[in-house]
């Protein structure tokens, strides 16, 4: 929400600096996110005064202009029309930035007369398409003077954050009740009193709603305004529109930004010469079509409401009018819409449509029900007072809904509750300033509810608006209480994991990715299909249909674009959540990462090679080694989803059915598909599925950063079936002796025909390291026994000779 200090002041009675006043906004909830400094960018431009012109000798179209800047004269070569002996324009100097067309002004030569500066126009100067003319100050400007002052345009503006329970806020007269109610200034009297008029109004309104529709628009008030005049807005309204980003297009236009903005009452204005019969406020029909004003057509359901005339949909109730019935500057008659419309219809229309405006913004937060025709009375005098023109008679539709409340308080609640002690006359006082009444006293307090105030539903509420207008800044500081025990950490082992997983790839020299949790269905069937759970009714955009199921084609279309744009080689990762469904279950976090490219740089003295499955592998056990897991006891499975490469890629489980990691390299049909070279290698690593960590024991073997004992390295070969995977074999070794077998490791398979058919040789070197004495010969040979009997057992090995 964006309003200039003047446009506040309209409003609040108060002699308050720009800093006191920022400072409260704070510290009354209305958190102040920026201040602009308008004149900053027309820094250096000063008030000209043209004192002599003169025809350039060599372009008809052009004019020499001695300009007197305040510290002297100057000449400048100009073209506009308007640029005569006697005006006084904006003039800029050499050097100075020209923000409406991105330029930094150069001393510069002009069919051989150099111009000094420039006398510049509202396009220039970034403050509209405006450009066949220089901006004309006022005659009695002096020269020199700064041009933002001049042009009323060295007003700050102060942007604030709207929580979305603060609709009531979302107009500068209801910043200023708050301003007000906090001590900073009187808010002035707005009149509203009703304006006569002179005559029925030939456009008639009704509500053509069945019963459980009813509330899409309870309430409407219209008024038909004649003769009127729809010229260009006079000076301060197009100043107020510009600095809160609003484009000035013309009277009736720029009334309505007016009254959204200043007062939170949207309006809408119809040419009345356009509009066919009367209107009828009812439902769309199902694929109705509606050309809008901003240049886009509307296909409609039966959800959204519309106002119509008796040839179809003119407008879209709450959101935008029809480009059909807006006003142009032949417009004549108008018709005035000032109505009630249903804010969860109105949000739910929008997402539909994907369709964003002042008006949907505001409706969609709730609108105060008791203002539509203080609304328009107040929109009335301010069109006849620029317009001109003859209003008729309101024509009202509907009634005003039930909104009156009353809620108890106790004085008591505000300390119990706030942690702060306010005064029960300050509590009526800031209530009441607020807009509240406030009968008895004490713990039998009765407030009554504004009808501005959507929000206020219990007594709660009335505490926090008594706590806030006496500021957050003013509840006292408690230091907490030492606590008797050691504090538990905030995090579990098992909160922690993510972090340790990010950490763990941050250290492989891998780049933390953040990417959306959507992507299109396109690439998400490649990746395990797309539920119908998972599709989005209203995606952001087309591309982005779908809840992830996977992080992997992310970034791999991260690789992709790397790749597109030089970066031949990327090692991302991500760790957050991914998608099988809508449900409650259906959501897991996993840590998956893609290494494209080449291992590293070329070097002279080492071979480089393309990231394959080995690296996605060494990537998969850190983690789980980080996680606290064993991973000597996982089983490897070959057995990845089919978007890995078959042969080059595998898992690891806990048993058969709980699988905590995929890795490998990614099929090259998926990647051709994605339009991204290869070869990439990935990996996705479950987090969630990772058994909890067992409690360290109190009575362990004594840490020590080297054994106090010699380890035992012994070599085996076994001949097995050519089928028998490494991993079994590994298992078998290293459970022959839990105790004293630290690691076992392959180092070495060989094929021959002096093996035999289908078979193969494995060999393994196994660690065994005592911890309470020196392993004897014969030990060691009892081991070395029971690895041979465990592999022949489980794999049917024999030790080769």
């Amino acid at each position: 929400m964006k309003f200039p200090l003047s446009w506040l002041k309209e409003h609040l009675e108060t002699e308050a600096s720009l800093d006191e006043i920022v400072h409260t906004l704070t510290m009354i909830g209305l958190e102040v996110e920026g201040m602009i400094d308008r004149a900053k960018a027309f820094e250096g431009f000063v008030a000209g005064l043209v004192v002599e012109t003169s025809k350039h000798p060599d372009a008809d179209r052009l004019r020499v202009c001695k300009v007197d800047t305040g510290s002297g004269q100057v000449e400048v070569v100009c073209g506009a029309p308007n640029a005569r002996t006697g005006m006084v324009g904006v003039f800029a100097g050499v050097g100075a930035y020209i923000p409406g067309i991105d330029l930094k002004l150069k001393k510069i030569k002009i069919r051989g007369v150099t111009s000094n500066g420039m006398l510049l126009s509202e396009r220039e100067l970034g403050l509209s398409d405006e450009h066949e003319g220089v901006v004309e100050l006022p005659e009695d400007t002096l020269p020199g003077q700064p041009a933002a002052a001049v042009m009323g345009l060295d007003d700050a503006v102060i942007d604030i954050a709207i929580t979305p329970n603060r609709g009531d806020c979302l107009g500068v007269r209801g910043v200023a009740r708050d301003l007000s109610a906090a001590g900073l200034g009187r808010l002035k009297d707005l009149d509203a009193s009703p304006v006569k008029g002179t005559f029925e109004s030939p456009i008639k309104v009704s509500l053509d709603f069945d019963a459980p529709a009813f509330e899409a628009c309870p309430y409407f008030v219209g008024r038909y305004i004649r003769g009127v005049n729809n010229t260009q807005s006079p000076k301060w309204l197009r100043d107020k529109l510009l600095a809160v980003g609003l484009r000035p297009i013309s009277a009736l236009v720029d009334i309505t930004n007016y009254m959204t903005i200043g007062l939170n009452r949207p309006l809408h204005v119809f040419d009345a010469g356009k509009v066919n019969g009367s209107l009828h406020l009812r439902l769309a029909r199902p694929k109705e079509l509606l050309a809008a004003l901003d240049g886009r057509e509307y296909e409609l359901d039966g959800e959204m409401t519309v106002i119509a005339d008796d040839k179809g949909s003119q407008a879209l109730g709450g959101l935008m009018g029809g480009e059909r019935t807006g006003c142009s500057a032949d417009t004549v008659n108008v018709f005035v819409e000032s109505a009630l419309f249903d804010p969860v219809r109105t949000a739910a229309t929008g997402r539909k449509l994907n369709l964003m405006s002042d008006a949907r913004f505001r409706f969609e937060r709730g609108i105060d029900p008791a203002f539509l025709e203080g609304g328009m009375e107040v929109a009335t005098r301010i069109i006849v007072d620029i317009c001109g023109g003859e209003p008729s008679n309101l024509v009202v539709a509907g009634a005003e809904p039930e909104w009156f409340r009353t809620i108890g308080l106790r004085a008591s609640r505000a300390g119990a509750l706030g942690g702060v002690e306010v005064g029960e006359e300050t509590q009526k006082r800031i209530l009441e300033d607020l807009g509240f009444a406030v009968s008895g006293g004490g713990e039998e307090m009765t407030v009554s509810v504004p009808s501005w105030r959507n929000d206020i539903v219990g007594e709660a509420d009335l505490v926090e608006e008594v706590v806030r207008i006496n500021g957050y800044d003013k509840i006292p500081a408690v230091a907490l209480e030492r606590p008797s025990a050691l504090p538990h950490p905030s995090l579990t082992p098992l909160q922690r994991r993510p972090a340790t997983a990010r950490r763990t790839l941050a250290g492989r020299s891998m780049v933390e990715a953040v990417s959306l949790s959507f992507m299109s269905s396109g690439h998400a069937a490649l990746f395990g299909g797309v539920a119908d759970s998972l599709r989005l009714v209203n995606p952001i955009s087309s591309e982005l249909d779908v809840m992830r199921p996977s992080i992997l084609p992310n970034l791999i279309e991260a690789c992709g674009r790397n790749s597109d744009r030089g970066v031949a080689g990327a090692d991302l990762f991500e760790v957050g959540p991914q998608y099988s469904g809508d449900g409650p279950d259906d959501q897991e976090t996993a840590a998956a990462g893609v290494r494209s490219g080449s291992t590293g740089p070329r070097h002279w003295a080492a071979a480089v090679r393309p990231a394959d499955a080995f690296d996605a592998k060494g990537d998969v056990l850190a983690v789980l080694e980080s996680l606290g897991l064993a991973t000597g006891k996982l089983q490897i499975t070959g057995d990845a989803p089919s978007y890995y490469h078959p042969g080059r890629s595998g898992g690891f489980s806990l048993g058969p059915r709980n699988v905590l990691a995929w890795f490998g390299e990614i099929h090259p049909r998926v990647l051709g598909e994605m339009d991204v070279l290869g070869p990439i290698a990935g990996f996705e690593i479950y987090i969630g599925r990772l058994p909890a960590p067992k409690a360290k024991k109190s009575a362990a073997r004594p840490h020590l950063d080297l054994p106090s004992f010699h380890p035992v390295a012994r070599d085996f070969a076994f001949v097995v079936d050519a089928s028998v995977a490494a991993q079994d074999v590994v298992r078998a070794a290293r459970g022959a002796d839990k105790a004293l077998i630290e690691d076992v490791s392959v180092f070495d398979v060989f094929t021959g025909p002096e093996l035999g058919e289908g078979k193969k040789s494995l060999a393994i070197s196994v660690t065994m390291q005592p911890v309470d004495r020196t392993m004897t010969d014969a030990e060691i040979d009892a081991v070395s026994a029971r690895i041979e009997a465990a592999v022949e057992k489980s794999c049917g090995g024999v030790l080769r000779t």
